[in-house]
Parts: C-alpha cells; sequence; structure tokens
C-alpha cells in the first residue's frame, strides 16, 4: 500500500514512521511519500526517518516530494497534517485574540476561527485532487481546528474522509488507569465536538463505573483533566471535560495566564533550532529530534497545568502514544477489515440529537473492512448540547465563509463564537487576523 502524508515535512511525521516500522501485519504500507511546501523541512524528516529505520528489516520506502499531485497518485490512504500559514500563523492567531483580552489558542475561539478560515480551501483543493488522482483513497485527516476541516473535506470525499484526535482517547486511558482498569476493556460514552466534548460514562463489564471515580478524590487526583477542572467542578457537570474546555468554563483564567510566550511562539523558536540542528549535524537527526520532542511534550498545555497546579504530565501519558496510534488503527480496521471501535469526527446523521445531519462530530464508532459507522449517543443535557450547537454554528459559518470569501461572514462566524463578547470584537479581529496573516487575507476577497 501507498501512503501520502500531507505535511510531511511536519515534526510529529516520524511517530507515524516509527508505528509503521513496527506493523509487521498484512498488508502493510510498503511506500510513504512525504509531501510538502518545504524542501528543507522534508530533507531534515527524511534523515530522521531513515535513522529511525536503522536496524529494521524491509523499512517502508520514504519519498519526498513538493508537488501535491505526484504524492496523491495512486495512493490507498492519505494523512492530512498541514499548517497553513505555518507557526507564523499561529502565533498571530494567539497574539491578535490575546491583545483584545480574549482566549489565545490555535484550535479554540477566535484562533480556530482564523486558522479555519485560511485552511478551508487548501483542505478542499486537496479533497478535489484526492478525488481526481486517488478516488478510491481513504482521507485521514489530523489538520486542525480537525472537526472544521473534516466536514469541509466531505463536501467533496463525503464518508472517505475521516477526522481523528487523541484527547479523546487520552481522556479515556486516564480515567480507566486511576481505577486500575485495562482502557481496552472500557467501553466510553463520549459526545462532542473536535476539542469540546465530555465523558459522560465508562463502562466495565456491563456498569458504569465513572461515578465511582468521580466520587473518589484520591482516583480523580490520577487524573489530569480531573486536577485541572478540580474535583468539584467535574462532580457539578457529572463527566469528565476534554482539556480543551478549560478555554470555556475558565476563560479569565485561561487569559490571564497566557504571559510571556504564547505556545506558538515557543513551539516556533523549539522547530526552528530543530530543523536548522538537524540541516547542519544531519548525522544527529534522530537524537535531536528526540531531544526536541521531549521538550515538546512536556510542556503541553503547562500554563493550565501551572495554573491550577496540576502538576507535571503523567510519564505514562507521554509514553502512550497519540496521533500516531489511532490513525494507524483506524487504517487497519479499514485495510484488513479487522472490527474495532474508536472515537472519530464523522459525519453526525442521526447520531447525536439536536446537531444537524451533515455536522461533524466526535464521538464513538464501530470501524471495519466496510468503513466508518457512527454509533448512537444518549440526549444531551442543555449545558452540554448548547454548547456545542453554538460552536458548530460557528464551524459551518466559518466554512462559508472561507469558501466565498466573504468578510461579512467572517465576522459573522467570529461574533457568534461564544468566547467573542461582540461585534465590534468580532471586527477587531477580522481586521488583525487580515493585517498579519497573508494567507487569511487572500482568502477574503473584499
Amino acid at each position: 500500500m501507498k501512503l501520502a502524508v500531507l505535511g510531511g515535512g511536519g515534526f510529529r511525521v516520524p511517530l507515524v514512521y516509527g508505528a509503521l516500522l513496527r506493523d509487521s501485519s498484512k498488508p502493510r504500507v510498503e511506500e510513504v511519500v512525504l509531501h510538502d511546501v518545504s524542501t528543507e523541512r522534508l530533507e531534515a524528516i527524511r534523515h530522521v526517518l531513515r535513522q529511525l529505520a536503522a536496524g529494521y528489516e524491509d523499512p517502508p520506502e520514504v519519498r519526498i516530494t513538493t508537488d501535491l499531485d505526484t504524492a496523491l497518485r495512486d495512493a490507498s490512504f492519505v494523512f492530512s497534517a498541514v499548517r497553513v500559514g505555518g507557526l507564523a500563523g499561529r502565533t498571530a492567531d494567539e497574539r491578535v485574540a490575546l491583545e483584545l483580552g480574549l482566549v489565545g489558542q490555535e484550535t479554540t475561539g477566535p484562533g480556530g476561527v482564523s486558522y479555519g478560515l485560511r485552511t478551508v480551501p487548501v483542505a478542499v483543493h486537496v479533497a478535489e485532487r484526492v478525488a481526481a488522482l486517488a478516488p478510491d483513497a481513504w482521507v485521514i485527516n489530523f489538520t486542525n481546528p480537525a472537526g472544521m476541516i473534516t466536514e469541509a473535506m466531505r463536501r467533496v470525499l463525503g464518508d472517505r474522509v475521516i477526522g481523528i484526535c487523541d484527547s479523546p482517547i487520552g481522556l479515556i486511558r486516564r480515567a480507566a488507569a486511576a481505577l486500575g482498569l485495562d482502557p481496552a476493556r472500557v467501553s466510553p460514552d463520549y459526545v462532542g465536538l473536535n476539542h469540546l466534548g465530555w465523558l459522560r460514562g465508562l463502562t466495565y463489564q456491563g456498569r458504569d463505573v465513572l461515578p465511582g471515580l468521580l466520587a473518589d478524590d484520591a482516583a480523580l487526583r490520577r487524573v489530569e483533566e480531573a486536577r485541572v477542572f478540580g474535583p468539584d467542578w467535574v462532580r457539578t457537570l457529572g463527566a469528565l471535560p476534554n482539556e480543551y474546555l478549560y478555554y470555556y468554563y475558565f476563560t479569565r483564567e485561561s487569559v490571564a495566564a497566557t504571559t510571556g510566550q504564547t505556545r506558538g511562539e515557543a513551539l516556533l523558536e523549539q522547530q526552528d533550532d530543530f530543523y536548522a540542528a538537524v540541516l547542519a549535524r544531519p548525522g544527529e537527526a534522530l537524537d535531536e529530534w528526540g531531544r526536541a520532542r521531549h521538550r515538546r511534550d512536556t510542556t503541553y498545555m503547562a500554563e493550565m497545568r501551572d495554573l491550577t497546579d496540576a502538576g507535571e504530565r503523567d510519564t505514562a501519558d507521554l509514553e502512550a502514544g497519540g496521533y500516531e496510534g489511532i490513525a494507524l488503527a483506524l487504517m487497519a480496521a479499514i485495510a484488513r477489515g479487522e472490527p474495532a471501535t474508536m472515537i472519530l469526527n464523522v459525519r453526525n446523521g442521526a447520531a447525536v440529537p439536536g446537531l444537524p445531519a451533515d455536522a461533524v462530530v466526535e464521538i464513538p464508532c464501530a470501524v471495519d473492512g466496510a468503513g466508518v459507522k457512527p454509533l448512537a449517543t444518549r440526549p444531551l443535557p442543555g449545558r452540554f448540547l448548547g454548547l456545542m450547537q453554538q460552536v458548530k454554528a460557528v464551524e459551518q459559518t466559518t466554512i462559508e465563509a472561507a469558501l466565498s470569501g466573504s468578510p461579512r461572514l467572517a465576522v459573522e462566524a467570529f461574533a457568534l463564537h461564544p468566547l467573542v463578547d461582540s461585534v465590534s470584537t468580532a471586527r477587531k479581529l477580522l481586521d488583525g487576523y487580515r493585517a498579519r496573516i497573508p494567507e487569511l487575507a487572500a482568502v477574503l476577497h473584499a
């Protein structure tokens, strides 16, 4: 099988390739084509992959290209992990919002709308080229905002594009471990949108064990989300929230905590150092990547953990892996017909009552050789459903703004977001993002 990785010069590509190296089942990926707009980044990552493959027999062949059609032609699977505007765009997503006293985060709040506005047209173009050159391929979308981008790509590819995120499985893994249970043997009642969801139940041997976890102070201290949100709040909710809901439930604290470098600015500095070091000393590429990865992982959402005294990330979390494991498990389930249940970003249909049928939601799905089937969920209480409906309306308005090039719709998307407090602020956001992000300015015509 041929796997095309878009955003192939990205920092996390070695995680995917490492998972492929460890996969000996048939059919297996024999060719990996990395596509990126930067030849230098591609070369740096190729050095890492060569050293990662040392000692393995018959590793997947790696090719690199800056031509999208070459990467996609005859691919069986496409992993899409592009970042339109690069990390410089991310830093603007964060800074423009922060300067207006709003949450500065790349996927949640105004930063996510900005990111979506410039990314949707590129993602739809990718979908069109996949349809033309690899019509039987499955697209696994990593590109953020994952739910929004998957929904936009669905207009071209339908059910053959699936969005993934590692936040839900990480939450479920931590909840199960806190109870001394094997995460592979629990069934989660998880429902939401990408970066906005709740674990409402956790079934083990026919019994929901989540209420017992919520009632146990010692067990809750072993769950990072419970430490961040506090035991009283998770008990009030009757659920464990996805970590990104911190920006909604503790908005003022989040804004106040963002001092000094933003996450995007820190990653830009780290990754500039990494790519420069690899190109200068290619023989040390894998070691450089390992050091940079450790820095990246240990500082993930550090300001939130510092503010809430949640402590350092658990070693088990750092070692458990993320996107790459989900992507490879999804690919294996489809290619080999091995049934699995996974939390994915898919078309809602009737699975989540109260949301549009065409909305992409993040819920448990049954996966096999025939594809992905969303599983029905229990009705949501208003305190969850209302937030989902409002954010989904923002996502769908953002898609329309990006595809039509309408500044008016872009302002509407910003103004409708629950983390933006006025229409006047929405207009300032659009002006600020247009001034600082050329890729976004190019999308909006007037």
